[in-house]
């Protein structure tokens, strides 16, 4: 199985290659283009002629864009079997990214660019106007690949610009398939994906005709994408690591609220940005909610997502299942105990059970750090100006949640919560319409919405004397 990169329009290989690995298995199942620097030099050029005459017509633009959505929704399953195989979430899930894709694609093209009309008298006509930036890139991670990729294609291609995504080289192969789907419903060069490692991906950001840089990733490749875009002045935009806290307050329905709340914590085997990380319940009601994770983590099916009726799939990456087990071991170290009984598949692949985690302070590395992947640290508290200082004392600030019997009551403390985005008896209600970003470390800039389209933009103010 191999797939072709998408360059000024045609499907091309290149001279190099490399291993991608079936996470249910452990093996290699198929191999992706390694895009050499000359063909990033030639990629970037033909997206550079192609961003002139796309950038002129909006309605034209509109146009592709509900063609892209009618493009994913009719291969959906098709793309989903390769998210599937190559990221591990059980086929349905699979095939619901990329319908969720579809949905960003058909909002994002009815999005407004507005013309401010902000003074206009005898004197002079004062509009501030939205100007695409020219030729951006996207950094798309390995959790979800097509549905990362399309916030960041959607946006940059509504606004006027030309694209270069590159695929995360653990999961290349959805994104590479996204791209030949579209090779004609997108105009030759305005989108381009290529695939690589971490030298094409610094080459990239660092390309001095690229104009601004749009990553999902980890700290570490933020820091490395801001440092390379520095040097240029490039714009920035870094969707990066989280460590979410959600607040169980002492008037929940414990038995109510433990599917969600695993759900929270544990869909796509807990490889989300913004999962429930750390989980805080008052100390009247923490047996409750804790016997009632426990024995929904007991019903959990884990395996193959091929396979009917699989909950959760397998650690996507070697590295990541690698980091989980030796978090686990740290908490039993510093004294936790570990609790959930979902069975594991007999052999093979990088497959954890969800467990929820007790007996930790705020200190031990699986509260204090990310754990991305299905390790839940539940820990209880008194008041709630405790736990709040508590979830906020922490470099990160992506998301959080309140759980509580009284909306209101939790919407108030939501309110102080220092993160981006906070649910209040939900998480994880992601949707077109809401920017999505983060506090402190956790990022710079949003996606999605009005706000994430603004990032794709340079602002214009155009003055014209009357007299």
């Amino acid at each position: 199985m191999n797939e072709a990169m998408l360059i000024d329009g045609k499907l091309v290989g290149a001279r190099e290659s490399f291993d991608v690995v079936d996470p249910a298995t452990g093996k290699v199942f198929a191999t992706a283009p390694e895009c050499g620097l000359d063909q990033l030099d030639a990629a970037i050029d033909a997206a550079g002629r192609a961003f002139i005459p796309w950038s002129r017509d909006l309605a034209a633009r509109r146009r592709v864009l509900v063609a892209c959505a009618e493009t994913l929704r009719a291969h959906a399953e098709e793309i989903g079997r390769l998210i599937c195989r190559e990221q591990g979430r059980p086929l349905p899930k699979a095939i619901g990214e990329v319908m969720g894709a579809a949905r960003w694609f058909e909002h994002t093209a009815g999005l407004e660019i507005p013309v401010e009309l902000i003074r206009d008298d005898d004197a002079m006509r004062v509009s501030v106007h939205r100007r695409p930036l020219g030729v951006v890139a996207g950094i798309a991670p390995w959790n979800y690949p097509v549905i990362s990729a399309v916030w960041k294609i959607a946006p940059a291609l509504l606004a006027g610009n030309a694209i270069v995504l590159k695929p995360s080289p653990f999961t290349p192969l959805a994104t590479l398939r996204l791209g030949a789907l579209l090779q004609d419903v997108i105009p030759a060069g305005v989108l381009t994906i290529v695939s690589g490692g971490d030298a094409l991906g610094r080459a990239l950001a660092a390309h001095p005709a690229i104009r601004k840089v749009s990553l999902t990733g980890s700290v570490e490749a933020g820091k490395s994408v801001a440092g390379a875009a520095a040097a240029d002045l490039k714009r920035v935009t870094l969707e990066l690591g989280g460590n979410d806290a959600a607040i169980v307050l002492d008037d929940v329905q414990p038995e109510a609220i433990a599917d969600k709340l695993f759900w929270g914590a544990f869909q796509n085997t807990g490889q989300v940005c913004c999962a429930i990380k750390r989980l805080y319940v008052h100390e009247d009601v923490y047996e409750p909610v804790k016997a009632a994770l426990v024995a929904r983590i007991a019903s959990t099916r884990i395996g193959n997502g091929f396979d009917d009726g699989v909950d959760l799939g397998p650690i996507s990456t070697a590295p990541q299942w690698t980091r989980v087990q030796d978090l686990a071991e740290d908490a039993r170290r510093d004294g936790g105990t570990l609790h959930g009984a979902a069975i594991l598949p007999e052999a093979g692949g990088y497959f954890l059970a969800p467990q929820l985690v007790t007996g930790l302070d705020d200190g031990a590395r699986l509260v204090a750090e990310e754990q991305f992947g299905p390790l839940l640290p539940i820990l209880s508290f008194r008041d709630e100006a405790e736990v709040l200082e508590r979830a906020n004392a922490t470099r990160f600030g992506l998301s959080g949640s309140v759980w509580s019997g009284n909306a209101e009551r939790a919407a108030e403390l939501a309110g102080a919560m220092d993160c981006g985005t906070v649910w209040v008896n939900q998480h994880l209600a992601l949707m077109p319409i809401a920017p999505v970003g983060g506090h402190k470390w956790s990022g710079i800039g949003v996606e999605n919405g009005s706000w994430g389209l603004a990032t794709y933009t340079d602002l214009q103010t155009i003055s014209v004397a009357k007299a």
